[in-house]
């Protein structure tokens, strides 16, 4: 496989994070390469404040270091990958302002770069926060491959920044182009969205979620999480728990709720993740003590200082499917535990967890199964 991005200014070797040379998926696709030939090739100017929404791995700011562009991002692992990746390409750190989706953007935005999320509402959400900053002038071109934007896409453009449209698509990628109108009325941010509970759930039946954009099951309560609130260990007695991939909160809030004795760490690689389990757990008036983590799974986390380990694992990394999150989960998980310590998995039946399980931890216990998923527990020896 090549792993040389090739760019208007000269090849790139990006690399994900963590970096494992393992690992085969690219930190770059056509629809980046796509873009910079297009400002290349178009002589679009970048003189001004240039803002990059969305690179994943930091592909775009490294190859735009030279007009120090200010990066937007909701993932922790793009923000290392970029640093990492500035770095490599011999970038002096401070050269690229990085932000992440919960921070203030720039006042002024002259050339908008926006690497379509997976997460439409996260797309809404940024282009809400973005919109006062871009003016008559601004240049704003978005990208992603053919299967990523949809016409939903293109809608959320045209209502909240101004007339739209697309180019051809080249290597399965395709561009955005967006003319601001700064006098168009814009729709009301619908984000963070707050919903109830419904009953039935345990210690959490009826209580308060906060959702921030992009954050997984925006609006209700998924099922694999109703699923193992109905089966989360009565905790009595432990000290220090790990939601581990916590999402909004809600089955940390639930433990806490529980168990007001219990320290709670909450912990995702999303920022906006991290912020909406600050909230429901605030929104929920929790006794006790919390802690709020944005970062790669267990990391930092003392050898040795945890009870339990609560987690459902993600199994894509933006469009591939992969296992090497949860893998990175799971080993932290047995790293950070006491001995006696557990770790509870909720995931999908045909995933094959109780594998990874058993190879790490010596053991694997099904706690309960229905046709969709399986809750598992395993012990540190």
């Amino acid at each position: 496989m090549n792993d040389r991005m090739t760019t208007p200014w000269g090849e790139l070797a990006p690399t994900r994070f963590p970096e494992d040379p393992r690992d085969r998926l690219r930190a770059w696709d056509a629809s980046d390469e796509y873009l910079l030939r297009h400002l290349a090739e178009q002589e679009i100017p970048r003189s001004g404040t240039v803002v990059v929404v969305g690179d994943r791995w930091g592909a775009l700011v490294t190859a735009l270091a030279a007009h120090r562009p200010t990066q937007i991002t909701d993932s922790y692992l793009a923000q290392e990958a970029t640093r990492a990746n500035l770095a490599r390409a011999g970038v002096e750190a401070g050269t690229v302002r990085l932000l992440t989706t919960q921070d203030p953007p720039p006042a002024r935005v002259d050339l908008l770069l926006i690497r379509v999320p997976r997460s439409l509402a996260l797309l809404e959400d940024q282009l809400h926060r973005l919109a006062p900053s871009v003016h008559e002038g601004t240049v704003i071109v978005g990208t992603g491959m053919v299967k990523e934007i949809h016409t939903s896409t293109l809608q959320l453009f045209e209502r909240i920044l101004g007339p739209t449209r697309t180019s051809l698509a080249e290597k399965k990628a395709r561009l955005i182009f967006c003319t601001p109108d700064p006098s168009q009325r814009r729709p009301a941010n619908p984000w963070p969205h707050t919903y109830a509970l419904p009953d039935g759930v345990g210690a959490v039946s009826g209580r308060t979620v906060v959702n921030h954009a992009g954050v997984f099951c925006a609006d209700r309560l998924d099922i694999g999480t109703r699923f193992f609130l109905g089966q989360l260990p009565d905790g009595k007695g432990l000290r220090r728990v790990v939601d581990l991939g916590c999402g909004n909160g809600v089955v940390g809030t639930a433990v806490a709720l529980a168990n007001p004795e219990a320290e709670v760490l909450f912990v995702d690689e999303s920022f906006q993740a991290v912020a909406s389990a600050e909230a429901t757990y605030r929104a929920n008036g929790v006794p006790g003590h919390a802690e709020f983590r944005v970062g790669d799974g267990m990391a930092g986390v003392p050898a040795g200082s945890v009870d339990l380990v609560l987690n459902n694992p993600p199994f894509h990394s933006h469009q591939a499917t992969t296992d090497a999150t949860a893998w990175r989960m799971f080993t932290g998980a047995r790293r950070a535990l006491k001995p006696g310590g557990e770790l509870w998995v909720i995931g999908n039946r045909h995933l094959g967890y109780h594998v990874k399980l058993r190879r790490l931890f010596g053991n694997s216990q099904l706690v309960a199964s229905d046709p969709k998923f399986v809750v598992l527990r395993a012990v540190k020896r």
